[in-house]
């Protein structure tokens, strides 16, 4: 019994012995995006083409794919997001795709727990939702499937997948908007500062809203964090988008002065651009 144990025990160090790390024929990628407050991040594997036709041979037509190889594709949110008007809540999904000449079926599936597409245990009821899309064509060879983020605002994104000449596009929303507002107000509730009334005002000049609200922000700003050449550059582009010229070329020259003494050229330059245009502004108002 114990020459048996021995001689088991050799053979399986002999067989751990001689495997090998090989490198993988589609290697693990992960891609994480941020969207404006959200961040989307995706797991998958990069097969290649190597000479071989993909779409309706490799990746048979009408049958559903891993989106990639090897382990399921993951995508991951830790906000809740919009996907073609479903809403997607925060967690993990896997992705799927059924391929079709003209149209595909996209697929965000709840259960990750697959081996590729699952095979038999693959089950429609666990589908989180699934919408059609129209591939398009691309006028190059993509060698490595890719899975790419592009067209970023601080509320969009599209999730490009990309493989052979073909490129499926699918647009992606998250509330950044919702977030924000939520953050700016549990923010001033707790102990805020010069800074925190500062990226509050700037926030709200960048997506052109509510600007009287974002004057009485800088201006606070300003009231408790002294004279700072970028608090005054935020209100002089507020003080316009108000139509306040006068107000805004007098901050836009105190933002100037205060920069160009800390040698930040590129602030000097953005307010003599913004002086000469405001004052082109006064000139017409008084024709």
């Amino acid at each position: 019994m114990k020459i048996a144990w021995t001689i088991a025990f050799v053979s399986t160090l002999s067989i751990s012995w001689a495997q090998l790390t090989h490198p993988k024929a589609s290697p693990y990628s992960k891609v994480l995006q941020e969207v404006g407050l959200s961040t989307l991040t995706v797991e998958y594997s990069r097969p290649a083409m190597r000479g071989r036709t993909i779409f309706g041979d490799l990746v048979p037509y009408g049958r559903i794919w891993r989106v990639g190889a090897n382990a399921s594709t993951k995508f991951t949110v830790d906000t809740k997001v919009t996907v073609m008007d479903n809403v997607l809540p925060k967690g993990t999904y896997a992705l799927y795709a059924f391929p079709n000449v003209d149209s595909w079926e996209v697929v965000f599936h709840t259960n990750t727990g697959h081996w590729g597409d699952g095979r038999t245990a693959y089950d429609p009821k666990e589908d989180a939702f699934r919408f059609e899309v129209v591939p398009e064509s691309i006028p190059y060879p993509q060698e490595n499937f890719l899975i790419s983020f592009e067209d970023i605002t601080h509320n969009t994104v599209n999730m490009l997948w990309t493989w052979e000449n073909t490129r499926i596009r699918i647009p992606i929303q998250v509330d950044t908007h919702s977030i924000m507002l939520k953050e700016i107000s549990d923010k001033l509730e707790k102990h805020p500062t010069a800074q925190t009334y500062y990226e509050a005002a700037r926030y709200l000049q960048e997506q052109e809203m509510e600007y009287s609200r974002a004057l009485g922000y800088v201006n606070k700003a300003l009231e408790l964090g002294g004279d700072t050449y970028y608090f005054y550059r935020v209100r002089s582009l507020i003080q316009a988008a108000l139509n306040d010229y006068k107000g805004a070329i007098a901050s836009a020259e105190k933002s100037m002065a205060l920069a160009n003494s800390e040698g930040k050229d590129e602030f000097v330059r953005m307010n003599q651009k913004n002086i000469t245009l405001w004052k082109n502004h006064l000139k017409k108002d008084k024709k």
